[in-house]
């Protein structure tokens, strides 16, 4: 099952980006990927930091997850930026991730657990 979120800026009644829970593996993993964007207009405004740290809440407490990994393409300084300020954790790199507009892309690899003492869980919406 995957989970889908949308951010929602209120003032101009607009959809502003959307959050991500998805290939969750249950069991002994407890695990599950995270994708995020904001939309054109939309950025640098801070929704998406309060919105992963709500959705990275959800995960560890109505999901039970233990671990969200998100696929950043190592020139997302500002993605990077703000999964660091999360408590995201590089694990490793990955050559020609991910296909996007046709090519190949390199990503790195970030991950959380909810045992981080860093962990998403502690930023206050």
């Amino acid at each position: 099952m995957d989970y889908g979120f949308v951010i929602h800026d209120f003032d101009k009644a607009a959809l502003a980006g959307y959050v991500e829970i998805t290939n969750i593996v249950r069991g002994p993993f407890q695990s599950a990927y995270l994708g995020y964007s904001m939309f054109a207009g939309f950025e640098r405004r801070g929704y998406m930091k309060w919105a992963l740290g709500v959705i990275v809440q959800r995960a560890w407490k109505e999901l039970k997850l233990h671990r969200l990994e998100a696929n950043i393409q190592p020139g997302n300084a500002s993605s990077i930026a703000l999964v660091e300020t999360l408590g995201f954790r590089q694990e490793g790199y990955s050559p020609a991730y991910l296909k996007i507009g046709g090519r190949w892309c390199d990503h790195a690899r970030w991950a959380i657990l909810a045992t981080s003492p860093r962990s998403a869980a502690s930023i206050k919406p």
